[in-house]
């Protein structure tokens, strides 16, 4: 890419350059008084004026100034640092300023080389103010390029949300990532009591973020996204420069045991309520492990069609039901079975089931109850299913690794 070159008048037919402004001429002569610039046309008077100029003047009327990208570059490269030299002279401050903030940087010993500490952002215009010690400030602006193709991470849970202590904070990327650590490296996760929160990639789309064990109740996270420009994969730049704040909530870890087709909730460790369940029966058993709640509806339609069962139930008003796995279980009311289900039958197509009434009204039945009690991100824990432990990428459900297992899928 070329570079912005200011030099004497002389290189340019004793008129200024159109990249750069006449103040912009005299600053790479030196700050000069007017008998000094009438001795350059030859004047006796002048010759004499100039021979009592300083050493300073001096050096810098020979000093020569290059800003990369160059002065009035329009698609500038927006992945290389920003760099100012200078010879016959020496830099006593260099800004560079846009409309999304300004630059730093570092000088070199010498003060000849200026180079930014950051990649300037695509499609900004930069004007850069150079100093040359003895002379007036040169100025350049260019802009930088747009990226042809872009990504975003759309994260969970919302922004300013209260979420239960299972909660993990999960991105999913509109772009396949093939550049992971770049990118994992442009996104943090702190939390207020500190704790080590680490990443772990489901896939090139997803990236997920958890402690080592559950959040504490009452705990301050903070995302920071700084994926603005950050290249994802070959020619594909992220969009975003952002922080988000959640919080997390009391702790309810609910413990569903299909063997005694009960359900034993507590909250902050003491016991608030047990329920009769149904779970799955011995042809669609229940997931086992730990789940976290991901959706909540008041009502909700299920089909079976959507989960791979044919046409074996379509039930349009299904009263408070809470996502627990991505492939379609829920823990939910039900009002179509018998009451004496519950609690000693396993009849379901794999969701766990308490007693409801239709309409999702009465406050009294276990399942508005449970509901009524409940926030996304708890916890749910399933024992005694018959069935494996479900894929940690199946949900919300990364809480199924060993800590060991969720730092290996780290990028960085």
């Amino acid at each position: 890419m070329g570079a912005a070159h200011i030099s004497d008048p002389s290189e340019q037919g004793g008129r200024p350059s159109s990249a750069w402004s006449r103040r912009g001429i005299l600053a790479a002569l030196g700050a000069v008084p007017a008998a000094a610039l009438t001795g350059c046309s030859g004047s006796s008077d002048a010759s004499s004026t100039t021979s009592g100029a300083t050493a300073s003047t001096k050096a810098a009327r020979k000093a020569v100034v290059t800003v990369t990208p160059a002065d009035g570059t329009r698609h500038a490269d927006f992945t290389a640092p920003v760099e100012v030299t200078v010879t016959g002279g020496t830099l006593s401050s260099v800004a560079i300023a846009s409309d999304r903030g300004g630059l730093t940087g570092v000088m070199n010993e010498a003060r000849t080389r200026f180079t930014s500490t950051q990649h300037p952002y695509s499609g900004t215009t930069y004007t850069v103010s150079a100093h040359v010690t003895g002379a007036d400030v040169q100025t350049a602006t260019f802009t930088t390029a747009s990226p042809s193709a872009t990504f975003v991470g759309y994260f969970t849970p919302e922004a300013d949300s209260t979420s239960g202590v299972g909660m993990p904070v999960s991105i999913n990327f509109t772009e396949a990532v093939t550049d992971r650590a770049a990118v994992q490296k442009a996104i943090t996760v702190t939390a207020e009591p500190a704790v080590e929160v680490v990443g772990h990639w489901f896939s090139d789309t997803r990236l997920d973020f958890r402690p080592e064990t559950y959040w504490a109740a009452g705990t301050k996270i903070t995302l920071g996204l700084r994926l603005k420009d950050v290249q994802a994969s070959e020619g594909v730049y992220g969009t975003q420069s952002k922080d988000v704040t959640f919080h997390i909530g009391r702790e309810q870890i609910s413990t569903v045991d299909l063997a005694a087709k009960t359900m034993t909730v507590r909250r902050d460790g003491a016991t608030t309520a047990t329920y009769p369940v149904s779970g799955g029966d011995p042809e669609h058993t229940t997931w086992s492990g730990i789940m976290v709640i991901s959706e909540r509806f008041k009502q909700t339609r299920m089909e079976s069609s959507t989960v791979g069962l044919g046409d074996e139930y379509d039930i349009p008003d299904v009263p408070h039901a809470q996502r627990l796995t991505t492939s379609g279980t829920f823990v939910h009311g039900n009002y179509w079975a018998p009451t004496s289900v519950f609690g000693s039958s396993n009849t379901s197509h794999g969701c766990v089931g308490l007693h409801d009434a239709k309409g999702a009204n009465d406050s009294t039945v276990p399942g508005y109850e449970f509901y009524d009690s409940s926030m996304i991100g708890d916890v749910v824990v399933v024992e005694n299913s018959g069935e494996v432990t479900v894929d940690p990428a199946n949900g919300l459900n990364g809480w199924n690794m060993s800590w060991a297992d969720w730092k290996a899928g780290s990028a960085i």
